[in-house]
């Protein structure tokens, strides 16, 4: 699962699991699409009208959330599903991937926060952070299941 682009870090991913033998599935909108930077070699690649719509379907369509290198849109993304979970909207697992110490900056942001009082030190509770790829699929595995039903008419 993943955001339908061919192009960037997500297009090599997506590229690869295909060449593994895996399976993709791909959610875009329509104006990213139209810009023709939808990736059409995946399993299933759906186009939907906006990003709040992509957002929602790809929460829904996940099992678990893994955070590996990017940009604006990833941040943005990390930090609305991060929310979602404090706010009980689901427990599904989030992992970050700290591939060569990239998202140091932003756990340091994190802690700040919580450190200053304006969130809870539990707010580091709310995500795992693992050093590489290798150990994405160990620590979700050891993670418990999730209980909550995830809460769409809140989202």
């Amino acid at each position: 699962m993943f955001g339908g682009g061919r192009v960037g870090l997500m297009g090599l991913l997506a590229d690869a699991v295909m060449a593994g033998g895996g399976e993709v599935i791909g959610v875009i909108p329509r104006h990213l699409e139209e810009e023709e930077v939808g990736h059409h070699g995946v399993t299933k690649l759906h186009i939907v009208d906006n990003m709040h719509v992509r957002k929602e379907m790809m929460f829904r369509l996940a099992d678990a959330f893994a955070v590996l290198p990017g940009g604006l849109g990833t941040l943005e993304e990390t930090f609305e599903i991060i929310t979602w979970r404090q706010l009980s909207l689901h427990d599904k697992p989030i992992v970050i991937i700290d591939v060569a110490g990239f998202w140091q900056p932003l756990l340091r942001l994190v802690d700040h926060v919580c450190e200053t009082g304006f969130a809870s030190p539990l707010a580091r509770d709310l995500f795992t952070t693992v050093a590489d790829v290798d150990q994405l699929l160990p620590t979700i595995d050891a993670m418990p299941e999730p209980q909550l039903r995830p809460s769409f008419d809140r989202l």
